[in-house]
């Protein structure tokens, strides 16, 4: 999808097209299928009674060894060493790539994140990119050295990057420059959740390559994480009564340019099934926006739901997220 609106709406980042004028969450539950009945045919027993919500111990200091391998890592030594702190730090290439606004290799403690992009990163080669198992070994050997516990890991999902135009500045559609692989975090066995396959604001570590095998970016976050409670697991009922009450959020498809029109196509079905449930954990507090750029807290589990919705003519499958606690579920419908 090309995203140009970035939404935080529940546990990492919803990406919303282009097109969308309105980003509130309010008004994005507003367009959910609400016709019809709601049928669930998903299995459930392999989800637990309860899930543990986790706190955040923020800001993360990472250690003078980490960043120094990350540092290597990116062969953005003659920039220095910086040193560990809470300060958050932003090193850009001499001189700066004129393409792109971003850090070339930034540390940010308040958010427990850290990442490299080649200063080149625009100019990268569709030669002699690495295969799937190339890419995946490459990133779980490096992923010790950034301080991250592979035990704690799962492969998550292979990406790819490309451009509008080539080197030379012809128009393309297949210039395909880098390919990676986002390694997600897992608590209790159960990974973050991303919007996109690049790991996007997720707990994690990405990881791309380009020609040749040289690395073009990676980033991880990895916050300090203690248990705080435990609740328990929604019933399905509740689930549907959250999808009923507009208390869910419908994913956007890959590539999509009109997402609210789909939205408000969903309201006419005459059926929604609902065939699997995954749980998955996420920063933040479901349906609630941060505000201030201050760092949520809690690590709390959602749910992504798989769907079909029958419009007698015919289906269309969707996602949705919906809370996956008890707890969540009364206090959003509380708020109804």
């Amino acid at each position: 999808m090309k995203v140009l609106v970035m939404l935080v709406v529940a546990f990492g980042t919803t990406t919303i097209p282009a097109s969308a004028e309105v980003v509130s969450v309010e008004e994005l539950w507003s367009h959910l299928f609400t016709n019809g009945p709601i049928v669930w045919q998903a299995p459930t027993e392999h989800l637990p009674k309860s899930f543990w919500i986790y706190r955040r111990n923020l800001p993360r200091i990472f250690p003078a060894w980490v960043i120094t391998n990350a540092i290597v890592l990116g062969s953005f030594q003659q920039k220095g060493f910086p040193q560990p702190s809470t300060n958050t730090t932003c090193i850009l290439a001499e001189p700066p790539c004129e393409c792109m606004d971003v850090c070339n290799f930034f540390i940010n403690p308040n958010e427990a994140s850290m990442g490299f992009v080649s200063p080149n990163y625009k100019d990268g080669s569709p030669n002699g990119l690495p295969g799937d198992d190339e890419i995946a070994k490459r990133a779980w050997g490096y992923a010790p050295q950034l301080g991250l516990d592979p035990k704690q890991m799962v492969q998550e999902s292979f990406f790819t990057h490309s451009f509008n135009t080539d080197k030379a500045g012809n128009e393309t559609t297949n210039f395909v420059c880098g390919r990676g692989v986002f390694l997600s975090r897992q608590l209790d066995g159960v990974a973050f959740f991303s919007a996109e396959n690049t790991g996007d604001e997720a707990e994690g570590f990405s990881m791309e390559f380009g020609g040749y095998g040289q690395i073009r970016a990676f980033n991880f976050r990895w916050s300090n994480l203690g248990r705080y409670e435990s609740q328990p697991t929604a019933s399905h009922e509740q689930v549907i009564q959250c999808l009923k009450s507009h208390k869910a959020i419908v994913l956007p498809n890959p590539d999509e340019q009109d997402y609210f029109t789909r939205l408000k196509t969903l309201a006419k079905a005459k059926k929604l099934t609902i065939t699997k449930i995954t749980p998955y954990y996420g920063e933040g507090v479901f349906g609630e926006v941060p505000t201030n750029n201050v760092p949520c807290i809690f690590v709390t589990p959602l749910a992504e739901l798989e769907a079909v919705a029958d419009y007698g003519t015919s289906n269309a499958a969707l996602r949705l997220l919906s809370p996956l606690l008890s707890s969540e579920v009364k206090r959003l419908l509380k708020g109804k």
